[in-house]
């Protein structure tokens, strides 16, 4: 399986990032912690796994800043190992950057961040994934090392495979997903996909102890995190879709 150009497309968001960079276990990672005066429960912790643009992309530090806000630490570790996608809306040779950041040179950096973390204190972690972080996320729950899971139109997923061994993960998942028309295919997480994820994890419509899937018309994979904010939907879209995340790991972390 390879990305898709809605991968790496979009539009760069307008802010100022007020986490910080800091060194964990040796792994570059943007920090954001809940303002000053802020009380919040520090054995609970967000990572927030990027898509192909990492760290650097602004448009992550600053919803990594607002999980921060509504009373989450959240984590945005480098597990890209410094080689990240640089250029918005280019051309790019997915195969050659997928051989180089498979799930052998993702995950060592990314566990020693929790690990670290564990060290500090949080015993219990939500992960929200976008595009590229989706397939992590998937895999976090999998290994039994998350207690909620978010994903925005996720990647690199085996379906229904993945979504068969999700189900029996028993993490609570939220999907926010979105166009699923001939004009305006989401490649990577489908139509048929998504109505295989309804049947597979229960419904998808309404929320329940495991499973609730959002839709969002009129927006294309990667709305959550590089979406045109000048278009209404789109804006609603990447908005609704943050919220969703918030108040899923209110209930489930």
């Amino acid at each position: 399986m390879s990305l898709c150009q809605d991968c790496v497309s979009g539009v760069t968001h307008e802010g100022v990032p007020t986490g910080k960079i800091e060194e964990i276990a040796g792994v570059k990672t943007y920090v954001a912690i809940p303002p000053e005066g802020t009380a919040y429960d520090k054995t609970k912790a967000v990572l927030f796994l990027p898509d192909v643009f990492g760290i650097d992309l602004v448009n992550s530090r600053l919803l990594a800043d607002d999980f921060a806000k509504n009373g989450f630490q959240a984590y945005l570790p480098d597990y890209l190992n410094g080689d990240p996608i640089v250029e918005l809306n280019a051309s790019f040779d997915f195969p050659s950057w997928l051989a180089k950041h498979g799930a052998e040179q993702i995950r060592p950096p990314l566990d020693k961040v929790i690990a670290a973390l564990k060290e500090k204190g949080v015993t219990s972690f939500g992960a929200t994934g976008y595009c590229f972080g989706g397939r992590y996320v998937f895999d976090l729950a999998f290994d039994g090392v998350i207690k909620a899971a978010v994903v925005s139109h996720p990647s690199l997923l085996q379906v229904p495979e993945d979504l068969e061994k999700f189900k029996a993960s028993g993490v609570p998942l939220l999907i926010n997903s979105c166009e699923a028309i001939p004009q305006k295919t989401d490649q990577m997480y489908p139509a048929e996909s998504q109505k295989l994820g309804d049947e597979i994890l229960g419904g998808g419509k309404t929320e329940t102890d495991k499973y609730k899937r959002a839709y969002f018309p009129k927006c294309v994979h990667g709305f959550a995190v590089r979406g045109d904010l000048s278009i209404p939907e789109v804006k609603f879209g990447k908005e609704q879709a943050f919220v969703n995340a918030v108040q899923w790991f209110k209930a489930k972390l």
